[in-house]
């Protein structure tokens, strides 16, 4: 059976998964459709890894609010596209991967033949609008490369991208003379009626448009610049303002719809005519800039300088394979070759760049901000602009400046997992974290930042926690770690942040000051220690001793009575209405008791000991993964859903993620092994509804891929890494410094998911656990496995 462009045998009657599309070398692996379908919030469309721009589908226009109330069919729609779906209303060019709230959709194009259409139309009625129906068999997905056949237009439409460009193909099946391209300012992710604060359009020439997009939503002051190019000379074109206009001054004179060659407002779509002949193809060059026009143009002549589209989708599939050849494996089935490729695909998706060709960047203090002295478009260097008085900062002086810090799910294993193969990128990533700090009013480092702003998301300051990691591991070191560090002290030390007034004078967050209390006071005494760790490794006893005090907080939500962590209240006694269970008021936030309370991933020793030692915490563990949780206790949290539930263990969401590695610290850690192997199956598979929860910015795939090579970053900031039980037969992690680690899983089989032996260079591994440092050095690391577990 063929779905979206990959050759897919669905196990049936016992036959294999196999998928591979027709892309080159590692990329030939990857199926962008994975997690398309229901909960896993990733789009298919055109990008390059860590690119600026994600040039996908939108199958509908969902508001996030509807007469001022939520809409929960929004949610839907965090990455667009919905595999389910039958129509696409356009191709915008910036979107989230996996996330559980969003924004973007900016800039949406749609070709369109016939009588012009400027509404979208309604959904199960494509005549309605400039939408188009559309089917999977006509539909194809691939690393750096989207097409699809656009049913009700006839056009076949093609895209790819380069970091900051995204380049349209469409080919347009009869001659006409009514042929339009449709750009549409209104449209966006999560919209609402006023969430466009003012756009603009200016058209020079009769090819070149450029013009701006400011939003007022989950970030709010974002503005986006664009620059588009078409490859051949426009016939006509023209605007339309659906938005209210109070207002217009002397721009009154004259007749803005149609062949004027500017447009400003709220609510504006544009459209582009042309005369086409039967076969030919029109293409687009959209580029975005967060600076200037001047910075879009710059970006597009420097990314795409012809209109080579093949070249360009070679050169993105290319890109691909370098980033994906960092990790070769192989594995027992193709369908796990096609887990772990999208999966690694994913992992690369985010953070994204976020600064012109020149380095130039809007920070989070909306002023223009130099990161690097340019790079173009290849590896020229673009001269730094003299100063007489330069800026000094904690920050090395030339880096590559990121957006898109998802840290409340990244911390726990993407960041880890980036340290390890993209040090050099993650160490950009932290020094864009830092550069936030030096930019903020606040003085924090990111919580949830995306598109030069912060929009306060989640919980925790985890940014300590990727801080903690890189100098732990010494990818940062130096001046630039001494600031890192004194950064994260003072983020911690915030107070007027999320409870921390009272989390710093009590020892605990209560119940009746802030909501989510216990999941903050966990989460929060777990960054206590990771900054803890930084400032041991930098040899500061000061701060070591005050965050090391601080990370034993945890204990003061412990309530013996029940056997899980506890609301307290700010007189110090335990709140009495309790449900173990529920997910929805209960001091948790998106998890419950039975999840949240494992969450002491810097000391399970001490926590294991307070739960009753490990023969009692080994029986609580098997219970939590056998047990039913009815849905009445997540209906009303929507990140949790039945297919991300294995028993009462929440895989689909991130607070857990690490309690199946918790059986290492009992004496059966062949309940660990049996565990993972049985979540890696339960919850990845190579289908658009492969994925069981969100995939939060890649970490559910970040999370795969460590378990799916054999070890897991429990507390990052440790420098160790719990073993697990390696799905793949082989793997080679080719690292930034020339050495390569080479894993071998001896008599790997479906059934054979337990680990006799751990073997490291040719020495028997006697405890349960790999170093940072063992990893850097490269070399073999061997399990042998085996069918009956190892006691």
């Amino acid at each position: 059976m063929k779905i979206i462009g990959c050759l897919v045998l669905i196990a049936v009657c016992g036959l294999e998964v196999s998928a591979q599309t027709a892309a080159p070398g590692y990329a030939r692996w990857v199926n962008p459709l994975i997690g398309t379908q229901k909960m896993g919030h990733t789009f298919p469309g055109a990008t390059v890894p860590f690119g600026s721009v994600q040039l996908s589908p939108d199958t509908d226009e969902q508001p996030h609010n509807i007469g001022g109330k939520y809409n929960p069919d929004a949610y839907k729609y965090c990455a667009g596209y919905q595999y389910d779906d039958k129509e696409i209303v356009g191709f915008s060019h910036t979107h989230f991967s996996g996330t559980g709230h969003s924004d973007l959709g900016d800039f949406l194009i749609m070709p369109t033949v016939g009588p012009l259409q400027l509404e979208p139309g309604t959904k199960g009625d494509p005549a309605s609008g400039f939408r188009s129906a559309f089917s999977h068999a006509n539909e194809t997905a691939e690393a750096g490369y989207y097409k699809v056949k656009l049913d009700d237009h006839n056009i076949i439409a093609e895209m790819t991208a380069t970091t900051r460009v995204g380049m349209h193909q469409y080919t347009f099946a009869t001659a006409t003379s009514e042929a339009h391209i449709i750009l549409d300012l209104m449209h966006g992710i999560y919209n609402y009626d006023d969430k466009n604060v003012w756009t603009f359009v200016r058209v020079e020439g009769d090819r070149r448009i450029v013009g701006y997009r400011q939003t007022n939503g989950w970030a709010r002051t974002r503005t986006v610049y664009f620059a588009m190019e078409f490859s051949k000379p426009i016939k006509t074109y023209g605007f339309r303002n659906f938005g209210k206009v109070d207002y217009q001054g002397f721009w009154r004179k004259f007749d803005q719809t149609k062949n004027f060659p500017e447009a400003a407002g709220k609510q504006i779509r544009a459209y582009f005519d042309f005369d086409i002949a039967a076969g030919e193809k029109v293409q687009i060059k959209f580029a975005l800039s967060p600076v200037s026009t001047e910075g879009a143009i710059s970006n597009l002549r420097s990314e795409i300088s012809d209109w080579d589209f093949e070249r360009v989708k070679r050169q993105a599939q290319a890109e691909w394979n370098k980033e994906l050849s960092k990790i070769a494996v192989t594995t027992l089935d193709n369908g796990e070759m096609v887990n772990f490729y999208t999966a690694l695909y994913h992992a690369f998706l985010t953070p994204t760049v976020y600064m012109d060709v020149d380095g130039k960047y809007k920070g989070i203090d909306q002023n223009v901000h130099q990161a690097r002295v340019g790079t173009g478009s290849g590896s020229e260097r673009i001269p730094a602009p003299e100063t007489k008085n330069p800026v000094v900062t904690a920050r090395g002086p030339d880096f590559t400046n990121y957006t898109t810090f998802s840290l409340w799910d990244t911390y726990r294993a993407l960041h880890p997992l980036l340290n390890i193969i993209q040090p050099s990128r993650n160490r950009d990533m932290v020094r864009s974290m830092q550069a936030h700090y030096e930019q903020s009013v606040h003085k924090m480092l990111p919580v949830w930042s995306h598109y030069a702003n912060e929009n306060w998301c989640m919980i925790g300051y985890h940014s300590v926690s990727v801080v903690a990691d890189a100098i732990v591991t010494e990818n940062l070191t130096g001046f630039e770690a001494v600031s890192a560090l004194a950064a994260s002290a003072q983020t911690a030390r915030t107070k007027y942040y999320d409870g921390l007034e009272w989390y710093m004078s009590m020892g605990y967050v209560p119940d009746d000051k802030n909501s989510s209390s216990v999941s903050k006071t966990l989460e929060y005494a777990y960054d206590d220690w990771a900054i803890a760790q930084a400032a041991k490794k930098l040899g500061n006893q000061a701060l070591y001793a005050e965050f090391m005090k601080r990370s034993e907080n945890w204990r003061n939500h412990w309530d013996a009575s029940t056997g899980f962590m506890r609301p307290k209240m700010s007189d110090g006694k335990f709140r009495e209405k309790f449900d173990v269970l529920s997910t929805n008021g209960q001091g948790y936030i998106e998890g419950n008791a039975w999840n949240y309370s494992l969450y002491v991933p810097h000391n399970p020793t001490a926590m294991i000991e307070l739960m009753g030692g490990k023969d009692k915490f080994s029986k609580h563990m098997d219970e939590l993964f056998t047990m039913h949780l009815p849905d009445e206790f997540f209906a009303e949290t929507e990140d949790v859903t039945r297919e991300g539930i294995i028993g009462g263990y929440v895989h689909g969401n991130e607070p857990a993620h690490h309690a199946a590695y918790l059986y290492n610290w009992t004496d059966d850690p062949w309940k660990t092994q049996e565990r993972v192997r049985m979540i890696l199956k339960n919850q990845y598979r190579p289908t658009p509804d492969g994925l069981g929860g969100n995939d939060d910015c890649g970490q559910m795939s970040a999370w795969y891929l460590f378990t799916a090579l054999g070890f897991y970053p429990v507390a990052p900031g440790s420098g160790e890494y719990a073993l697990g039980s390696p799905v793949v037969k082989t793997a080679a992690l080719k690292l930034e410094n020339g050495r390569v680690l080479n894993i071998e899983a001896l008599n790997q089989g479906e059934k054979n998911v337990y680990v006799d032996t751990v073997v490291l260079n040719g020495k028997t591994l006697n405890r349960r656990y790999l170093t940072y440092a063992e990893i850097a050095a490269g070399g073999t690391l061997i399990f042998n496995m085996s069918s009956k577990p190892n006691n």
